[in-house]
């Protein structure tokens, strides 16, 4: 089943497979179900064509932002602020955590695998 240009998983219930768009999480997956008047635990491979129909009417009804849109707006976001040179863009360059987490441990995620540096010694006290 595709919704919002998203191919979403038919074997697992309507309310976690809505959460593959990007926009829907699991609170707006139970706004969307319970104003379409779908039980949310029913499979995906279970819904009928009208149901189909109605959930993806729904969403367009609520004006959420989803998916490529949703993207394009976070990324221009994200470039505004490199633009106008602020800290937060400024980290977002270096792809550093923007967020004031700190890196002199931890953050290995965004700084990558660690590297050992040639010739430094250990100090033994």
């Amino acid at each position: 089943m595709r919704i919002a240009g998203v191919q979403i998983p038919t074997d697992k219930r309507l309310i976690i497979s809505l959460t593959y768009i990007a926009g829907v999480g699991p609170k707006r997956s139970v706004i969307v179900c319970e104003k379409a008047k779908i039980d949310p635990s029913v499979r995906v491979k279970d819904l009928t064509t009208d149901q189909e129909e109605k959930l993806r009417k729904v969403l367009q009804e609520l004006g959420y932002v989803l998916e490529s849109d949703l993207r394009r707006e976070i990324q221009l976001n994200v470039k505004r602020l490199q633009d106008i040179g602020s800290y937060r863009g400024f980290r977002h360059r270096r792809k550093l955590p923007v967020r004031g987490q700190r890196t002199k441990t931890n953050s290995r995620t965004k700084r990558g695998k660690k590297v050992a540096i040639a010739g430094k010694k250990k100090v033994t006290k």
